[in-house]
């Protein structure tokens, strides 16, 4: 079963819905997921912001966040994944935003990607630091896109109190974050 396929069966069996917003990935992350049959039950669509203003505009993404650190940044990623979530009415979001290639973009390096999910429970960034051409970055990107969407539901299954779904830019999802293990605990934001 492709990760595609599992996801789709997953977000099925609950009754959840998904739409995705893509920047490096182009529709890559929305073609894979409609490639599977009977992907209609639950992807509901997507938005392809591949121009930084549009990342404002059409997901809502912070003006100034934006202006400050470009499109390429966790927090951008996150608020991507929240406004495809919300605006097309979803109860998961999926993001990508990163730098393909082949040049540097926002001051960061080719191969820097951020992906993101937004769900119920909250939502979580995954930076990756990918090699290869353009085309191995972006095939790289829908995996690992679908592999975050993946761990986050497995995760939304079993409550575990030391889990915060939202753990700030640049975490995934399952980061422990308790007193005993030497975290910040609950009285930190």
């Amino acid at each position: 079963m492709t990760a595609a396929a599992a996801v789709l069966t997953m977000l099925a069996e609950r009754g959840n819905t998904l739409a995705v917003a893509e920047s490096l990935t182009g529709g890559l992350v929305a073609a894979e997921l409609a490639s599977v049959p009977g992907a209609s039950r639950s992807f509901r669509g997507s938005v392809t912001a591949y121009a930084t203003d549009l990342k404002h505009r059409l997901l809502g993404v912070d003006a100034a966040l934006l202006a400050a650190r470009g499109a390429v940044d966790a927090q951008v990623a996150r608020e991507m994944a929240e406004g495809v979530r919300e605006r097309l009415g979803a109860d998961w979001g999926v993001a990508t935003t990163g730098v393909a290639g082949p040049d540097p973009q926002d001051g960061q390096p080719v191969g820097t990607v951020f992906v993101a999910v937004a769900g119920p429970a909250g939502s979580w960034v995954e930076p990756l630091r990918l090699a290869g051409d353009r085309g191995e970055i972006r095939s790289a990107s829908v995996t690992a896109a679908l592999e975050l969407l993946a761990g986050a539901l497995e995760r939304s299954t079993v409550a575990d109190p030391g889990t915060r779904p939202d753990n700030g830019p640049g975490t995934s999802p399952g980061t422990k974050d308790r007193e005993e293990d030497g975290g910040k605990g609950c009285l930190q934001p």
